[in-house]
């Protein structure tokens, strides 16, 4: 694996009036691996998503994509550099179809003046939509229903894999597990491994630590809006990832 850090958050602040959210938080992510960020409700993971997704813009603090500072004014700043974020609301247009949702916005024109129209490429959308899918093992299994009447396993299928279509560099994936059962839990799981696999690095934000554990290369567990340990998962366990986000043990950096 590259050792390299294709993503990189340094010394982050970012405050809500009188409520320091972040207080010097840093992070990285490499490519081809799965890394997670995990801590209690208030330790600062949510603000450092929006940040890293360009959502939100910190206080002071740096950026570095692949080792150069960089500024993001705005969530389209981070697409354009491969980054791409699934929020916990998925943001999914309920009454179109999967293929509609993964172009929504990334829209294919005809050439010419027929563009120009407004008239799109409907059927290489849909193709190139539907082979997206098969190709991360997304099993959508109605590409022309609209994705409101879906199960929460397949709109959260649907979404990670709109994603990934998209994404080059990093995905940022916010409780993507959250509400769903067990056979659904293993699809998403096991995408997130492919995705892994195609060489993009996957950020995942979640509060269950088996899922964690199963999936992670490494673990970042932040605590009062810092960064306050990093764990290689194959050598940690739920008691050390709990303990390091409670403050009962002293965490450790990884190398």
């Amino acid at each position: 694996m590259n050792t390299q850090p294709v993503y990189e958050a340094r010394d982050i602040v970012r405050s809500y009036g009188s409520v320091q959210a972040l207080q010097g938080a840093s992070f990285d992510v490499r490519p081809g691996e799965v890394c997670s960020i995990i801590g209690d409700n208030g330790a600062g993971k949510s603000t450092l998503v929006r940040i890293l997704a360009g959502v939100e813009q910190p206080d002071s603090g740096e950026l570095r994509f692949d080792g150069e500072a960089t500024v993001l004014s705005s969530p389209t700043d981070a697409r354009r550099r491969g980054v791409e974020t699934v929020f916990q609301d998925l943001a999914l247009a309920n009454h179109l179809d999967p293929i509609q949702n993964m172009y929504l916005g990334r829209e294919r024109m005809k050439p010419g003046i027929l563009g120009k129209l407004g008239f799109m490429e409907r059927s290489a959308m849909r193709a190139d939509g539907r082979q997206a899918f098969e190709d991360l093992g997304a099993t959508v299994r109605n590409y022309t229903g609209p994705v409101g009447g879906m199960s929460g396993g397949q709109r959260q299928a649907i979404a990670v894999a709109r994603a990934a279509a998209w994404a080059q560099n990093v995905i940022f994936l916010d409780e993507p597990t959250a509400a769903l059962g067990v056979v659904q839990t293993r699809g998403v799981l096991d995408l997130i491994r492919r995705i892994r696999d195609r060489g993009i690095a996957v950020v995942l934000i979640s509060h269950s630590m088996p899922h964690v554990l199963e999936v992670s290369d490494r673990v970042h567990v932040m605590r009062q809006g810092r960064r306050v340990a990093v764990y290689e998962a194959a050598q940690s366990s739920v008691e050390e990832l709990v303990g390091a986000m409670t403050g009962a043990l002293d965490g450790k950096e990884a190398a």
